[in-house]
């Protein structure tokens, strides 16, 4: 199948394909980088002719290791590129350590050309790092939100599946980058081509920047009811400055008798233990994701005392905070 070409588009266009440079990371998502080579491999196809090229490089220049440990050939080292090539940098776990000081100042020197940059999954922490996010809009996987967010305070961080915000771009990963790559064909040749590509990929529901990654309330607990969607939403909001029980309940309309039955019916647990889970869960990212002091942290996520945030980190997660952390630190070592 061959789609029409877009009456605007130039002679010079069509000879010219646009170039995509992906940057591997260190232990880089292969579901993030994949599908965005394949949205545009799929609207070559599509369009029956060469509209993309691309290239993959990383540090090193020879190759580069996924999440899952597969190993990539490299077309080459972090060299110099062109104003008319768009930089997709490829992240994944432990993305701190894979922004080494030599990626900040190569993209700090790109972007100063005015090449578009683009952070896939955990990448916008890259992008962010070097400074090139300061006053711009961007998104991160929601498990690197609460660090992100923590860092990089010049940064208006959403909850989107991909923003585009001038020439930085960054999606939440996953199939988010089907989502990028979707807009950014129909932004070059026409919705018509970007309909295309997604009905070879049996993507049925496209997304734009104006939806949000994770799953609602009610489909993430499976339950719909709409006063304890509305509680769980309030908890999730107000982490540092936790709200007691009684508010709460009267936040939504019911008594506190009210709210601990409904939690004990659904959740099997009740609001304050369900509260202390949500934040001990904000700080075990924390402690994994940044470098933050454990007495930061345990402020950070509504614990008066370092004290009683490792009683109750140990009490729920069976090890302190600091061991977590060293534990952490080993296994990414190995």
């Amino acid at each position: 199948m061959s789609l029409s070409r877009p009456a605007k588009e130039t002679r010079q266009e069509v000879d010219k394909p646009k170039r995509y440079v992906f940057v591997l990371l260190d232990n880089f998502t292969m579901l993030c980088f994949s599908a965005a080579l394949e949205s545009l491999r799929i609207a070559n196809r599509m369009a029956d002719r060469e509209l993309y090229a691309w290239k993959i490089i990383g540090e090193g220049g020879e190759a580069a290791y996924c999440s899952a440990g597969t190993g990539f050939k490299l077309d080459g080292d972090l060299d110099e590129l062109t104003r008319d090539d768009v930089v997709m940098v490829c992240g994944g776990i432990d993305v701190q350590a894979a922004t080494t000081k030599r990626l900040l100042g190569w993209l700090r020197r790109e972007a100063r050309k005015g090449v578009p940059m683009a952070g896939l999954c955990t990448a916008a922490y890259s992008l962010a790092k070097a400074g090139l996010l300061d006053g711009k809009k961007a998104t991160i996987h929601w498990e690197n939100q609460d660090s992100f967010s923590e860092e990089f305070q010049d940064v208006e961080l959403t909850k989107s599946v991909f923003v585009v915000d001038e020439k930085r771009l960054t999606t939440a990963g996953g199939t988010s980058s089907i989502d990028l790559m979707l807009k950014l064909i129909a932004d070059d040749h026409g919705e018509e081509l970007a309909n295309a590509v997604a009905d070879q990929l049996i993507y049925s529901s496209i997304r734009t920047d104006q939806d949000t990654q994770r799953l609602s309330v009610p489909t993430r607990i499976g339950v719909r009811h709409p006063k304890l969607s509305q509680v769980i939403q309030i908890m999730e909001q107000n982490i540092e400055e936790p709200i007691s029980p009684s508010i709460l309940a009267k936040d939504v309309g019911m008594s506190t008798r009210q709210l601990e039955r409904l939690f004990r019916r659904y959740l099997n647990r009740s609001p304050k233990r369900y509260y202390m889970e949500l934040r001990l869960q904000k700080a075990r990212n924390l402690l994994m994701q940044t470098d933050m002091s454990v007495i930061n942290v345990a402020l950070a996520c509504g614990f008066a005392s370092p004290s009683h945030f490792s009683k109750c980190y140990r009490a729920h997660y069976d090890t302190t905070p600091y061991r977590e952390r060293g534990t952490h630190a080993a296994r990414l070592s190995i």
